[in-house]
């Protein structure tokens, strides 16, 4: 019986021990996750500040065009937002996405990493045109309303003990809507369509933060090679930048002030 016992004893301390070293390594694989997510989302921003601060002037000596609202552009200003280059400012951040995501699984992790850096750089560049519709005031404040709402989300998706899978067909319908509706918008303007496009967008984003979150912990496995984990990581992070870039465009576009 005592035998017995000391048996039943080791397995459980065993068994404890081995929770203890999952629970460390998937604290260690998330925070690796959110490191990599906030250093691009503050990539993005510096990039955006920084593309603003070239392409505006306060001096009427150096500016070639002025906007409607009052700003006056400086020759690089007019080439990236006045000429056909603004198209490749658009559309070079969703080529890079799809690269990383269709190529990452053959990347080394430090390449894996610098595509995702310069992925949130161009995203930076794209979204400075922001800074010249938006005034600042509005931007930092729906900023860190942002930042509040998925920290929230995502903390839910982690502890959570609610299978949220099923939340994922619902959530991959309403994104495919955004996005048909957006771009039929693009040619009739009509304000109620966008409107409701920002209002689905919010719930869809706010559902995908937390339904991500969950599914970037449960692809978590302490068998996995550092390669494997790192590559999963940088995906991670990809997913949960997404979720919060678009997360704040919907809510900019319903509580931001325009210049």
């Amino acid at each position: 019986m005592a035998t017995f016992d000391r048996n039943q004893a080791t397995r459980y301390a065993g068994s404890l021990a081995e929770t203890d070293l999952y629970d460390a390594g998937l604290r260690a694989y998330m925070l690796r996750v959110y490191n990599y997510m906030a250093l691009g989302m503050g990539i993005t921003g510096l990039a955006a500040l920084g593309i603003f601060m070239m392409s505006v002037t306060d001096n009427p000596a150096n500016a070639v065009a002025q906007l409607n609202n009052g700003m006056m552009l400086t020759n690089f200003g007019v080439a990236l937002f006045a000429s056909p280059l603004k198209w490749l400012v658009i559309l070079a951040p969703l080529a890079m996405v799809f690269f990383l995501s269709f190529r990452i699984q053959k990347m080394s992790v430090g390449a894996a990493q610098s595509t995702f850096w310069i992925y949130a750089a161009l995203v930076g560049i794209s979204f400075s045109s922001i800074l010249l519709v938006y005034t600042h005031e509005s931007v930092a404040r729906v900023f860190f309303i942002t930042a509040a709402s998925f920290e929230s989300l995502s903390l839910f998706g982690y502890t959570t003990q609610k299978d949220l899978f099923g939340w994922g067909s619902f959530l991959f319908m309403g994104l495919i809507g955004i996005v048909i509706a957006s771009l039929v918008n693009i040619f009739i303007g009509f304000s109620a369509l966008q409107f409701a496009v920002s209002v689905i967008g919010v719930l869809v984003f706010a559902g995908l933060a937390a339904y991500d979150t969950q599914q970037i912990k449960e692809m978590y496995s302490s068998g996995d090679s550092d390669v494997v984990a790192g590559r999963k990581a940088v995906m991670g992070a990809l997913r949960l930048y997404l979720d919060f870039i678009n997360l704040f465009i919907m809510l900019l576009q319903l509580f931001g002030n325009r210049e």
